[in-house]
């Protein structure tokens, strides 16, 4: 299987390890978003930097390290495997693209984001998924993940569905109501190989690869 990673060459080498180690091989995006969706079988929305505000209606209000040329290729890039059909997984600014695709906003600075920021490495905390939702059959109902980011998902875009939050209730995972779309604020690209308290992040890259497509989205 041959998913497009929709990031820069140089950041997304974790991403690439992970595919790797399911069975997958990962293919780094060139400049056309929809040649590279022709011969992709998926595509991989990794994390990065804030997303321009402008793109999701709002003034800057507290977001840095932004990249807009490449959100507007990632944003393209997720139109063009939504046309078609392909899978998704959008993982933390990934899973923000995926919301404004859709319609959606980012909440620029969250109030609790001191628990979730990076502070020399990954923090960690618990997490509840929804009864029946993906996570909930890969993890369980309850289930720790590494968290290193300060935004989060603001208004849910159209056909989204949150299916997992943070004890404070920020949103760590989201899926579509009717396409194959998988979105996750925290980072199995890190948690794959010693995940220590953290759930087993290849558990679910490999989901995602073998079983996503053909199961239940909710």
């Amino acid at each position: 299987m041959r998913i497009l990673v929709a990031g820069r060459t140089g950041q997304i080498q974790r991403y690439l390890q992970a595919l790797e180690r399911v069975g997958a091989e990962g293919v780094p995006m060139f400049q056309n978003a929809w040649e590279d969706a022709m011969y992709c079988d998926g595509l991989l929305l990794p994390g990065g930097g804030d997303i321009e505000p402008s793109l999701f209606g709002q003034a800057n209000e507290g977001s840095t390290d932004i990249d807009e040329p490449l959100d507007r290729l990632q944003l393209k890039a997720t139109e063009a495997f939504c046309k078609m059909g392909k899978p998704i997984l959008g993982i933390c600014k990934g899973m923000q693209i995926l919301n404004v695709c859709f319609g959606g906003t980012v909440r620029q600075h969250l109030p609790t984001a001191s628990a979730h920021m990076y502070r020399n490495g990954d923090q960690h905390h618990m997490t509840i998924a929804t009864k029946d939702s993906v996570f909930s059959l890969i993890y369980g109902l309850r289930f720790c993940v590494n968290s290193a980011h300060h935004q989060g998902i603001g208004i849910l875009g159209a056909g989204l569905e949150a299916v997992q939050f943070a004890e404070d209730q920020v949103i760590e995972g989201i899926v579509h109501t009717s396409l194959p779309i998988i979105g996750v604020q925290w980072h199995p690209e890190r948690t794959g190989e010693t995940q220590g308290a953290c759930c087993n992040g290849d558990r679910l890259f490999d989901f995602w690869i073998q079983d996503f497509p053909t199961a239940p989205k909710i």
